[in-house]
């Protein structure tokens, strides 16, 4: 008798099979002695689509809602029918005993797994692979210690109390609005109030009002003080006037005296290691990377390279049952650039600390570190290097000793008022050796210190109380008060992170179908709300506005992963919920009027176009949502540069085909075929569009002689 075991995608699949012995390969399984492994192409069942209830749901009328089946169905998805089917063939061999569960382990692919095996109406035994990385080492030791399925059960129903509730306040609150307002207008239970504080950002920024002030500075040589006060703690000038007559007043001093030094010695420990939201949040800030595109790179490193352990995970600790792992995970690491760093190490016993390895702190998977695969760094893309780099450097980081340094904190009076200056000198670099030749330091989790206030970095020279310094030249600095900034992707997660909106599994969706949907945008590293997004976060009910509502949902659903909580009133207050939402929607005098309509009507219907973005550029897209007419709203480009302004040229169907054209250098080059007459007649055809599309400019043979011409008529 067989087990089947049943993977999330075909990549990895494909390499359990091949740690089992599986050999015989089929279309859709591959087959050994004592396994047949199958997989699923991410989710092969998903819930019914409202039509699947009732026809009549096919139109979206605003009479039907809400829409609460009592009980949700559950629908093969059409593009994958064809693995279903074969899996569900596999089911039914006599000669497989048991199904072993070898999705992604987290919540998502428990509901891969067990959505087939209830279409396929699984009624054999069936065990769970759970697995922190994809190496040989970890497959062998996990199909060794498999677990029993129903062991998982909570973890199952976590997942679907999570899809119903979606289904249920996105589909109905997204139907109820964009049927009340004519508009296609989406929201939802974790997406809306993660629009609703980038909105009330956009409030402060708007409603704030910029004022001067001014910073009284003294320069003591080789070293700078800052004026304090008990009534300003800031040293911040709001009065001009006061702030000269202060200057003007310390001005006639001549000398000043150390009033107070303190030294003190400060540690700095070594950041925990990463799990995602912190991995996304430090890739944006250092490379740029968006949420979903850190989640792609490392998703390859887990998978495709096994390089490093499972990545959708919301502990930054280990688990004591990893300790004696530690080792060879910095054995592979024992190669340039991390040789130099690791060899310290291995001369003593790690130093485990309770910073380190925490059971009470990891769930079901711990922090994000390196394997024990010796990495094959020239076989790793860019982005994939700088990620597996910040892994690496943090993991070792956590095997250092402490930064410690002396901060020495001065305070200097100048005719009875104090001046503060503070300047560090480090004792032991410690940890953040590992980030000395990097320009970006890894103490990211330490806010910058305020603007205002002198450097706590500045080294100052040697000193004592009661001396006194004759060298003194007082400046005043004008400055202004800024508005909060926006956010950062960095910044947006953090604040998801802080109030439980969505898991770090589902974060860089959330941002991305924000996005998507032309509600929110990316503005340099910056994100904000489109017109669109401004109005959909007032036409929304305050209810699911709030993240108090939503962060109470989520640790619902956590409590009933760990079968704390009960699924059944969940859902039920998820209905009542949605009851009132829709309700109010209903009740609503609120209006949507597009922020993004055009002056150009729609050949078809004659409404307005209204402008969006595509993967493919801008587009002009009808703004009744029963007309499905679209176009592009800008010149495509084509790979082709002009010769000589080298900028991409646009591409346009004339009568003789497909050419390119540069507008500004009257340039034209046929786009044929490859086998279409060249020679003469090319250059002849050439010479005839170029005639026709480039203003009228008489040619010769050559096109550059037109563009010649074309300068000389404008100069003219």
């Amino acid at each position: 008798m067989k087990s089947l075991v049943l993977a999330e995608k075909p990549s990895v699949a494909k390499e359990i099979a091949r740690v089992l012995g599986c050999t015989q390969k089929h279309k859709h399984y591959i087959e050994g002695p004592s396994y047949v492994v199958t997989w699923a192409l991410g989710h092969l069942v998903t819930l019914a689509e409202p039509e699947e209830y009732d026809p009549k749901y096919k139109s979206w009328n605003l009479e039907d809602l809400p829409l609460l089946p009592k009980r949700m169905k559950l629908k093969v998805i059409r593009e994958t029918a064809p693995q279903f089917k074969a899996i569900a063939q596999l089911a039914g061999r006599n000669d497989l005993k048991e199904l072993i569960i070898a999705t992604d382990a987290g919540r998502e692919g428990e509901l891969v797994a067990r959505w087939i095996m209830e279409m396929i109406r699984w009624r054999k035994p069936f065990k769970r692979l759970w697995i922190s990385s994809q190496t040989d080492k970890a497959i062998r030791e996990g199909f060794a210690s498999l677990k029993p399925g129903p062991s998982y059960d909570p973890l199952y129903r976590s997942a679907v109390c999570r899809a119903e509730a979606d289904w249920l306040i996105g589909l109905n609150i997204t139907r109820a609005l964009t049927c009340k307002h004519n508009a296609q207008l989406a929201a939802g239970r974790v997406q809306t109030p993660t629009l609703a504080a980038l909105m009330d950002r956009e409030r402060q920024i708007k409603a704030f009002q910029a004022k001067d002030y001014w910073m009284l500075r003294a320069q003591f040589g080789s070293f700078q003080a800052v004026w304090r006060s008990q009534s300003q703690p800031d040293g911040r000038l709001f009065d001009k006037s006061a702030a000269d007559a202060l200057l003007n007043r310390l001005n006639t001093v001549r000398s000043a005296k150390i009033s107070r030094l303190k030294v003190t010695e400060k540690t700095e420990p070594h950041p925990l290691a990463y799990d995602l939201t912190e991995l996304q949040r430090d890739a944006n800030k250092r490379f740029g990377f968006t949420a979903k595109q850190t989640s792609n790179v490392l998703q390859r490193l887990y998978e495709q390279h096994k390089l490093v352990t499972y990545p959708r995970t919301d502990s930054r600790y280990l688990s004591s049952d990893m300790v004696s792992t530690l080792p060879d995970r910095l054995k592979a690491l024992q190669l340039p650039p991390y040789a130099a760093w690791v060899k310290p190490l291995g001369n003593k016993p790690l130093p485990v600390t309770k910073r380190i390895v925490d059971d009470s702190k990891v769930s079901d998977h711990h922090a994000i570190i390196p394997t024990d695969e010796r990495p094959q760094l020239q076989s790793l893309t860019a982005d994939e290097r700088k990620l597996y780099d910040m892994i690496v450097r943090r993991f070792i980081a956590l095997f250092y000793p402490a930064f410690r340094y002396d901060e020495t904190s001065v305070t200097v009076d100048i005719g009875g008022e104090s001046f503060h200056a503070k300047g560090r000198i480090t004792r032991e670099a410690g940890w953040k050796t590992l980030y000395e030749a990097d320009s970006m330091a890894a103490d990211d989790e330490v806010e910058d210190a305020a603007e205002d206030d002198t450097s706590s970095r500045q080294s100052l020279p040697p000193l004592q109380e009661g001396l006194e310094l004759k060298e003194i030249r007082l400046s005043l600095q004008k400055q202004t008060t800024k508005p909060p900034s926006r956010y950062t992707e960095a910044a947006l997660l953090s604040h998801m992170e802080k109030h439980n909106l969505g898991t770090p599994a589902t974060r860089a969706d959330i941002i991305e179908k924000l996005l998507q949907t032309d509600t929110i945008e990316r503005r340099m590293n910056t994100l904000q709300p489109t017109g669109k997004g401004v109005q959909l976060i007032e036409l929304v009910v305050p209810e699911l506005r709030s993240h108090e509502l939503t962060a109470a949902w989520e640790q619902e659903l956590e409590r009933i992963s760990k079968g704390k909580g009960d699924a059944d009133a969940f859902m039920e207050s998820i209905r009542k919920q949605t009851q009132a939402i829709v309700n109010q929607v209903k009740a609503s005098a609120a209006e949507y009027k597009p922020h993004n309509l055009t002056s150009s009507r729609c050949p078809d219907c004659g409404n307005p176009l209204q402008e969006i973005k595509g993967k493919r550029g801008k587009m002009l897209v009808c703004s009744s949502r029963e007309c499905s007419y679209k176009r592009a709203a800008e010149v495509p480009l084509s790979n082709k540069r002009c010769p000589q302004c080298r900028k991409k040229m646009e591409i346009h169907m004339g009568k003789a085909g497909k050419y390119a054209q540069c507008r500004p250098c009257n340039v034209i080059e046929m786009l044929g075929e490859s086998g279409s007459k060249g020679g003469r007649a090319a250059k002849r055809q050439q010479a005839q569009l170029a005639k026709q599309y480039s203003d009228n400019v008489e040619l010769t043979s050559s096109l550059e002689e037109a563009f010649r011409a074309a300068l000389q008529k404008k100069q003219e």
